[in-house]
């Protein structure tokens, strides 16, 4: 039987066992989440024990309200504390963090808070306005309050990745940044909390998100504008509602217009299935021989 992991609820219990485990010499990996764990988040954990041994793994268990806008699903956010610590506990986790919003912003929402630039503004940006300085501003919160050795995050969540490494790199927050890979299903939908929203024919219809990203880095080896045709067809095929699909350099910058044989880059998706909104990604490499892909942790 897994051994359940201890939690602390506030700043000061949290540093306590952090202080215990600097005073023993451990290093430390830090996994934010917010709650809702799956086989996905279960291997950004296994990632996490693989780069600290048997240092200490802390997962924070938090909805940020900050990266939520008007009309979003905070409130039906999925809360499942529980089943979650059942997950810490089968994977090892060491301590894991569940503060209330009065913890984390005890004095309301923060006067001072962290800008993403104008990444920040594109992509998932562009159509959530605000989003990734909540998301941001959270981070640099959890990096000051664990001072982790390693953070582990998901490149399924490939633009936040991005900007959180831009802003450790700019801020010199001194922590390794990990992007693991996507686990998916056996279909290919990327795993997400929010998969639990969809109906079995929505459920059908996401899939064809990965679908026309497999589609887009079969086709790479033919020139960007194949890529984006067949990924496209995909996703005309199934009930979706696309918001964008766009393919970058791995910095999520522009690509060179006439983007020369075997340039990486990075093809991203996003669309609504009923209410629900999925985002997903995959490397490619543009001009590659046939018979050869960009594996997903690729970038």
């Amino acid at each position: 039987m897994s051994a359940v992991p201890d939690v602390a609820g506030t700043r000061s219990e949290l540093a306590t066992r952090l202080d215990d485990a600097r005073a023993a010499g451990r290093r430390i990996a830090l996994v934010p989440t917010m709650g809702a764990l799956h086989e996905g988040h279960a291997s950004l954990l296994r990632t996490a024990r693989e780069r600290v041994g048997d240092g200490l793994v802390v997962v924070s268990v938090f909805v940020n309200p900050l990266q939520f806008g008007a009309g979003e699903d905070l409130d039906r956010y999925p809360r499942t504390l529980a089943e979650d610590l059942e997950v810490c506990g089968r994977e090892g986790v060491d301590l894991v963090f569940a503060p209330t919003v009065e913890e984390m912003y005890p004095d309301g929402e923060p006067q001072v808070s962290v800008k993403p630039g104008p990444l920040g503004k594109v992509l998932e940006g562009k159509t959530r306005p605000g989003h990734f300085r909540g998301v941001l501003t959270v981070v640099a919160k959890l990096l000051g309050l664990v001072r982790p050795d390693v953070a582990v995050f998901g490149q399924k969540d490939y633009q936040q990745l991005t900007l959180i490494r831009r802003m450790v790199a700019d801020l010199d927050l001194g922590v390794e940044i990990v992007g693991a890979e996507t686990v998916r299903e056996p279909d290919g939908l990327a795993l997400s909390s929010r998969n639990r929203y969809l109906d079995p024919d929505e459920r059908n219809a996401a899939v064809a998100l990965s679908r026309a990203l497999r589609a887009a880095q079969d086709n790479a080896a033919y020139g960007l504008d194949v890529a984006l045709r067949e990924a496209r067809t995909e996703l005309r095929e199934h009930l979706v509602d696309l918001d964008y699909l766009v393919v970058t350099d791995p910095g999520l910058g522009e690509l060179p217009a006439c983007p020369p044989p075997g340039t990486p880059a990075r093809i991203l998706v996003a669309a609504r299935v009923g209410t629900t909104r999925l985002i997903d990604n995959l490397p490619l490499v543009l001009g590659r021989p046939t018979g050869t892909h960009a594996t997903e942790g690729e970038s």
